[in-house]
C-alpha cells in the first residue's frame, strides 16, 4: 500500500506523526511537506521531537495570500502525485495544504483520506471553515474523531466512507506525555510555578489582524493576575509591531513571552498550567485531553464536546469579558472521553488496508 501524505503546518505534523509511525513500519509512506510554516520553531523541530522521518518532498512554498499559497501548493502537489501515482492521499485538519492535497488528488482521480473529518465551526469567515467543508466533500474515506463530526457529515449527505476512529492528538499525546515531562525545563527556567501561571496562545486572523481586537486581547492579558506565558507566533508578533502595540507588552511585567516552544515542551506547559487561554483549536483539545481548564478567545469552536463539559468557555476579545472568565474559571468534576481510546492511528491504518485490500503484516 504507498499512501501520499500530505503536511505543512504545525499541528499537521503533531497528528501526522502517529500515523506515520505505523505507516512507515508496515507499508509505503511518501511524506510531503509543502512549506506552509517554514520557521525552525514551526516546522523542524516538530519533526525532530516526534523522531518522524524527513519529507520526501519539501515543496518550500512558503507564505503568501490564502490563493496565492493554495495555487502553489496545488501545482506542486500535482508534480508528486504525478510521480510518485499513490493508492491514496493522506490530508490533516483543515489548513490550505490540506485543501490543495485534496484537490490535486481528485482531479487525478486518486482517492482522499481525511482525518479530523466532520468538524465545523459555522463560521464561513474562516479560511479552515472552508477548508474543511470542501476536503470532506472530495474525500472518499473520512475519519471522525468524535461522534458529533460523525453526525455532521451526515446532516451534509455524506454517510459512505466515514469511520469515526478517535482522535490522533490523544494518540500521540499519551505516547509522549511522560517524556515531555522528563525532557522539558523551560517552567523552571522561567522560575514559574507549576498550577501557578496561565498559558496564552493567539495567531488566529481575527485576533491579530484587527488592531483593536489585538489591543484588547494584550491589555486583557495585562491585567491577569498570574503570571502570564506566551510562547508567540511570528504573525502576532509582526502585528504587534505593525500596529505600535509593544508598549503594553512592555508595560506588563507578569507577561512573559518567548518563541514558539515545540511539542515536547508546550504539552508539559500545559499539563502544568492552571488556565490555558487560546484561539487555537489542537491547543483547546489538548487542554481538554490533559483536564487543564480552557478560554477559547473565539465566537465558535470546532471542538464542541470541551464547551458542552464545561472545561473549554469562548470569551469576546474584550478585557472586562476575559478577566471574568479568568477569575470564575473552575475544573468541572466529569471529564467524558470523546475523543477516543489512544489508538485512532491504528484504526486508520486497518481502515485504509481494508479499503485498498491489503494483506495485513503477520
Amino acid at each position: 500500500m504507498r499512501i501520499l501524505t500530505v503536511v505543512g503546518a504545525r499541528p499537521q505534523f503533531v497528528k501526522a506523526a502517529a500515523v506515520s509511525r505505523i505507516l512507515r513500519r508496515e507499508h509505503r509512506e511518501i511524506l510531503v511537506h509543502t512549506g506552509q510554516h517554514y520557521d525552525h520553531g514551526l516546522s523542524q523541530v516538530f519533526f525532530d521531537e516526534l523522531e518522524m522521518a524527513p519529507p520526501d518532498y519539501n515543496l518550500k512554498v512558503g507564505s503568501g495570500s490564502h490563493g496565492h499559497q493554495t495555487g502553489q501548493m496545488l501545482v506542486r502537489i500535482e508534480d508528486v502525485l504525478l510521480q510518485e501515482r499513490p493508492d491514496a492521499v493522506l490530508v490533516y485538519g483543515d489548513t490550505n495544504s490540506t485543501l490543495a492535497a485534496a484537490l490535486a488528488a481528485a482531479k487525478l482521480h486518486i482517492p482522499v483520506a481525511h482525518v479530523e473529518a466532520g468538524l465545523r465551526s459555522f463560521n464561513p469567515a474562516m479560511p479552515e471553515e472552508i477548508n474543511r467543508r470542501l476536503t470532506d466533500h472530495l474525500s472518499q474515506i473520512l475519519f471522525a474523531p468524535t461522534a458529533a463530526a460523525t453526525a455532521q457529515l451526515g446532516r451534509e449527505g455524506i454517510a459512505a466512507g466515514v469511520h469515526q476512529v478517535g482522535d490522533v492528538m490523544y494518540d500521540i499525546l499519551q505516547a509522549n506525555l511522560e517524556r515531555s515531562r522528563a525532557c522539558s525545563r523551560l517552567r523552571a527556567a522561567l522560575g514559574l510555578e507549576a498550577g501557578r501561571y496561565v498559558l496564552a496562545t493567539i495567531h488566529r486572523a481575527e485576533n491579530t489582524d484587527d488592531p483593536e481586537r489585538l489591543r484588547a486581547i494584550l491589555e486583557a492579558f495585562s491585567a491577569i493576575d498570574l503570571p502570564v506565558l506566551w510562547p508567540m507566533h511570528p504573525r502576532t508578533r509582526a502585528r504587534i509591531g505593525q500596529f505600535g502595540l509593544e508598549p503594553l507588552l512592555a508595560a506588563a511585567p507578569q507577561l512573559r513571552v518567548v518563541e514558539p516552544v515545540g511539542y515536547l515542551d508546550m504539552l508539559a506547559l500545559e499539563a502544568q498550567a492552571r488556565l490555558i487561554l487560546t484561539d487555537s483549536g489542537g491547543v483547546q483539545k489538548e487542554a481538554y485531553l490533559l483536564a487543564v481548564p480552557c478560554l477559547t478567545v473565539r465566537g465558535e469552536t470546532e471542538w464542541i464536546e470541551t464547551v458542552s463539559s464545561g472545561w473549554n468557555r469562548l470569551v469576546a476579545a474584550e478585557p472586562a469579558a476575559i478577566a471574568l472568565a479568568v477569575t470564575g474559571c473552575t475544573r468541572p468534576a466529569e471529564h467524558p472521553a470523546h475523543y477516543g481510546d489512544g489508538n485512532a492511528a491504528r484504526r486508520i491504518v486497518e481502515v485504509l488496508e481494508r479499503h485498498f485490500a491489503v494483506a495485513v503484516p503477520a
